[in-house]
């Protein structure tokens, strides 16, 4: 059938910010059905509201709205665009949600709107617990003993029923399993039932029968509107069931089963799809498996483009989310040509003759209070992929592509010593997100296979083949060279073996001739001839890399998504990509990560999807011979290899690696403040706990510590004595002669600017001048900030546009650099300069309608300013703001309280004439909405006390009623401000505020740590908070702005616009 020419427009609705549980896989996905859309003519209109992926910048759809994701906005946006159809199978569960909201409140039928992809009544089967178990059994599959519970005594009815521990709770049409959990006792079902019920936006959870140490599989399937369906890949988990698949190692295809297992899951898959009425396009649906006795069971089903829906297309070639937008418009599977092949259909199920791997990475040293445990619930921030000819060469590379400092299934110097068997079984029993390195240990210290199976109940095939890693690698030192790199042996791991360094391994590997062939990735084995060049390197026969003539430039990714290096340097490598194609050079993409659009085969000529590591880099250099290479788009992770590419003879190109580390080198950078007239803070380095404390008593309490060379802030604290000093150097940080301790005077109360620039040796061009609202000391990446500049003085600005010109100078930057400063006193101090391409690149792309990115990329190829047009700042005569956005539900009881450390996993904007309603919009999207009136509770610190009078004051003439504890309640009083008084936890006295906030009687909480170690029940308040969804201030600064922004709540109709009407596109 081909298209549906009665419709003229599309809404495609994003996912929203990146949170654990829903990450870049979808702006992966919404990218790709923005072109697969208007590649057929239709307008194309999308809501997102997040400036961080590439999918927001205006030429990926005619209107573009960055606006909050809520029911009443996208309304909002229907009546100003009057679409015909609404895609809302490729924004994640916040788009499915938002969809069904819209759907249920009558909107989309008032204002002739139809859903294309999957209608409500699928999705409500597909997500609704009870109405997706009555279908499974309609259609003959078999599935957990299981009951709906709207209550909690719904629950405990259910629970009696099934009559046996654990039980699995999982909530309906929630995200990343949140909410969910497993109970063995019946205090812990009462916690999960009751917070799973919450969260659940239609109050319903699923108590099943614990299925703990089944197999785990998935089935990635596709469906057009004539009936025809495909298996895209199969997924097997390696870890057992009772671990969230987001969580999971997974493989594909899936290795133990049977051909007859596999084609009975086939068929369950074409069954579950039709049944659940998924007219059209991808749906994931997970299977389990009794080791027992091969009982086959289903879990749940996805009817929209889910996670595993990136790694299967990234695994196989196949691009889902494309094809998912044209079926959705009428196309049929045997219509669509296959991009790879060029010759086959897209109705031909893919063919893959390698193995993929995918490890999840996780960042519990950001939060050291959360439970590392993993349950049902995903706590995993971003993944890495790999492929390899073998599970065990693919399972090496994907643990050197994780970026946690291993380069292989141990073997490498990082193996813990004479560790006793109590702990390798705690460590094998619990899944935790090191246990595949346990596997290594347990093996070497004698466990059998059937020993680790009981421990941990992954499959024996598996450990079957990892044990097999470690028997050859006890023998590395004298194995041969092509055997260990065909098992996937690193060169760290075999010079760590024969006590040489990597350089001498790679030359004798050379020298001998065993080097990595590249074969293609093309969706059918090799049966037909593949277009696109997607690599992966082994050691084989054969080398399917092909020569150009062109001039090539390659572009290093920035690895496995984490907290403080996510999308936005993604976006920065695709816009590389798409910059230097317009200049005539290949280009060529080098990066592990499965979730993102620089992975994507069509971004950039060439695809590497391989470890960023120095050999892996180095042998695509020598593959393809580069005429330069881009290091700094990429995050840390390029960064890091710079010094040694360069020492290895690859061009660099853009500012020069070593400028980029003399920048972070404390002598040089001082001399050179100097030299320019700048001011910084006074600071020193230590690197031993006597030198701190001397260098702390030198400049004055409070100081700002941190190790030198990090990204997101890792291990940085601000101390206020010595004994705080003394236990930080013995215990957050490994400290060496080489890489100190930086120790700085902190700039308490004073205001932070971030810039980013532009330069191309001769012009330089600030984009912007970021003023963030939190005050200095909470890290860049954590705090909301403002466009343009809203409260500093003409003579500060000034200064700051003359100081940055002078960086770009001295450092002769070529492309973007980030500088971060602080202002105290009407004093300007130069916090630290990074010559790179920083998170807020896309942001201020954004605000000011220039993409900088993209200039960069040019100038790092010869390009000027001059020739660009870019040649004198651009003021926006609107407002931007950036919010933070952080993984807090994700891990109960943790406080909230910001530092210096990065938390947050991603980010939204909100834009506005008004300043205040910017501010409103970007507190909608960030989940932290703003209330037009009620109760607010206050408790500030002392420190705070006198800003916090004005504060509760304009509340009050704002008409809401203030509560508040103890000293605070006394100084409001005393002020005249009509005030309630409430008790605190530790008074024991009734009610206090826990009571009024259960009760929903609490509508807004401002509450500011009372030091360093805050106290238990402020921490209780503040989680406390997050769990029961009130709005929330742990700071001055941001309340301040909240009263602000409910101010314009208040007076003013919110009102939704187009980026392109913001910059007259």
């Amino acid at each position: 059938m081909p298209k549906d020419v009665t419709i003229k427009k599309i809404l495609v609705i994003g996912s929203g910010p990146i949170v654990i549980g829903q990450g870049c896989e979808f702006d992966y996905s919404g990218v790709q059905a923005c072109k697969a859309l208007r590649e057929e003519g239709y307008e194309v209109i999308l809501v997102n509201s997040n400036p961080a992926t590439i999918m927001t910048d205006p030429e990926f759809a005619p209107k573009t709205y960055i606006e909050p994701i809520t029911p009443e906005v996208v309304e909002k946006i229907i009546i100003r665009e009057k679409p015909d159809a609404l895609l809302p199978t490729l924004g994640g569960q916040t788009a499915l949600n938002t969809s069904m909201d819209l759907f249920k409140s009558g909107a989309l039928e008032k204002h002739n709107v139809r859903m294309i992809g999957a209608n409500a009544d699928a999705i409500d089967k597909g997500e609704d617990r009870l109405r997706f178990k009555e279908a499974m059994l309609k259609i003959g599959l078999d599935l957990p003993q299981s009951g709906v519970a709207h209550t909690m005594e719904e629950a405990r009815v259910i629970a009696k029923e099934i009559g046996t521990m654990p039980l699995i709770i999982r909530p309906a049409f929630t995200l990343g399993g949140s909410g969910g959990g497993i109970a063995y006792n019946k205090e812990e079902f009462e916690t999960i039932v009751a917070r799973g019920i919450d969260l659940s936006p239609v109050d319903e959870v699923l108590v099943e029968e614990s299925l703990l140490g089944w197999k785990e599989y998935e089935m990635e399937v596709m469906r057009d509107c004539a009936d025809n369906c495909v298996v895209i890949c199969s997924i097997e988990n390696l870890d057992p069931m009772g671990v969230h698949t987001g969580d999971s190692i997974t493989v594909a295809p899936a290795q133990t089963l049977t051909d007859r297992e596999y084609q009975i899951m086939r068929d369950a898959s074409f069954a579950c799809i039709r049944e659940i009425g998924v007219e059209t396009g991808g749906s994931n649906i997970q299977f389990s498996v009794n080791p027992e006795d091969g009982r086959c069971i289903v879990i749940e089903m996805n009817p929209r483009v889910s996670r595993s829906s990136a790694l299967a297309s990234k695994a196989t070639g196949f691009p889902i989310a494309k094809i998912a937008a044209k079926l959705a418009v009428g196309y049929t599977l045997d219509e669509l040509p296959n991009d790879i092949t060029r010759e086959t259909p897209a109705s031909f199920e893919p063919t893959i003759d390698y193995v993929v791997t995918k490890l999840p990475r996780f960042t519990f040293e950001k939060f050291p209070t959360a439970d590392a445990v993993l349950t049902t619930q995903m706590k995993a921030v971003g993944e890495a992929m790999s492929i390899g000819r073998t599970f065990k060469e693919s399972m090496q590379k994907a643990l050197r592509s994780l970026e946690t400092g291993r380069f292989g299934f141990g073997f490498d110097g990082k193996d813990p010593q004479n560790i006793s068997h109590e702990k390798i079984e705690r460590k094998l029993h619990v899944p935790n997100a090191e246990r595949i390195f346990w596997l290594k240990t347990a093996f070497e210290t004698g466990w059998t296979v059937e020993e680790v199976f009981e421990a941990t109940a992954i499959d024996v095939w598996f450990l079957e083949q990892l044990k097999q890693i470690v028997d050859e690698g006890n023998n590395l030192a004298e194995m041969d060279l092509r055997k260990a790199k065909r098992w996937g042996f690193s060169d760290i791991q075999i010079a760590n073996a024969r006590g040489i360094t990597q350089d001498e391994v790679r030359a004798e590997r050379k020298a001998a001739g065993i080097i990595p062939t590249y074969r293609l990735v093309d969706t059918c084995a090799a049966e037909f001839e593949a277009h696109t060049p997607y690599y992966y390197s082994t050691y084989g026969d054969e080398n399917e890399a092909r020569e150009t003539d062109q001039k090539k430039i390659i572009i290093l990714g920035g690895g496995p998504n984490r907290i403080g290096q996510g999308i936005e340097f993604d976006y920065c490598c695709v816009h590389a990509a798409f910059a230097l194609k317009e200049l005539d050079y290949e280009t060529v993409m080098v990066n592990s990560n499965p979730e993102t659009v620089s992975t994507d085969y069509d971004t950039s000529d060439k695809l590497y999807f391989e470890p960023l590591t120095l050999e892996d880099v180095l042998n695509i250099c020598d593959q393809e011979k580069p005429d330069g290479v881009i290091v700094q788009f990429g995050g840390q992770t390029p960064l890091n290899l710079a010094a040694d590419l360069e020492r290895h003879g690859v061009p660099i190109i853009g500012t020069s690696p070593k400028n980029i580390e003399l920048a972070e080198d404390r002598k040089f950078f001082s001399s050179l403040l100097d030299k320019i007239g700048l001011k910084q803070a006074e600071a020193g380095t230590a690197t031993s706990a006597e030198e701190a404390v001397a260098v702390a008593e030198g400049i004055g309490y409070p100081v700002l510590v941190r190790p030198s060379f990090v990204l997101g802030g890792r291990a940085m604290m601000i101390v206020y004595n010595d004994e705080e000093l003394t236990r930080y150097m013995n215990e957050a940080v490994d400290v060496s002669p080489d890489r100190p301790v930086l120790v700085d005077r902190f700039l308490e109360n004073a205001q932070e600017i971030d810039v980013d620039c532009i330069s191309d040796g001769e012009t330089s061009v600030v984009g912007a001048i970021m003023q963030h609202i939190e005050q200095a000391g909470i890290h860049s990446g954590d705090s909301a900030c403002v466009i343009p500049a809203f409260s500093l003085s003409d003579d500060i600005q000034k200064q700051i546009l003359k100081a940055a010109k002078d960086l770009a100078r001295e450092l002769s930057v070529r492309g973007l650099m980030n500088i971060q400063f602080a202002v105290k006193d009407e004093e300007l101090y130069v916090i630290e300069v990074n010559p790179r391409a920083s998170r807020t690149v896309p942001f201020v792309s954004k605000s000011i309608g220039i993409p900088l990115a993209k200039l960069a990329a040019k100038i790092m190829v010869g390009k000027t300013l001059k020739e660009l047009g870019f040649t004198e700042e651009i003021l926006p005569d609107h407002y931007c703001v950036k919010e933070a956005v952080f993984p807090w539900p994700r891990f109960p009881g943790i406080d909230i309280v910001l530092g210096p450390e990065m938390k947050s996993t991603g980010e939204v904007m909100g834009i506005d004439q008004d300043r205040g309603m910017a501010y409103a919009k970007a507190q909608i999207s960030a989940f932290n909405p703003l209330p037009k009136d009620g109760n607010v509770f206050f408790s500030v610190n002392d420190r705070d006390k006198d800003r916090a009078v004005p504060v509760a004051r304009d509340l009050a003439s704002l008409g809401f009623e203030i509560y508040a504890t103890g000293g605070t309640y006394k100084r409001l009083k005393n002020e005249g401000i009509n005030v309630h008084r409430l008790y605190k936890l530790a008074e024991q006295k009734r009610p206090n505020v826990l009571d009024m906030m259960k009760n929903g009687d609490i509508n807004f909480i401002i509450n500011t740590p009372s030091g360093h170690e805050a106290r238990t029940d402020e921490v209780t308040i503040r989680s406390g908070a997050v769990a029961s969804k009130i709005s929330h201030c742990t700071n001055l600064s941001a309340a301040e702005a909240s009263v602000q922004a409910i101010k314009s709540l208040q007076e003013k109709e919110l009102t939704v616009t187009t980026l392109q009407e913001y910059h007259g596109l």
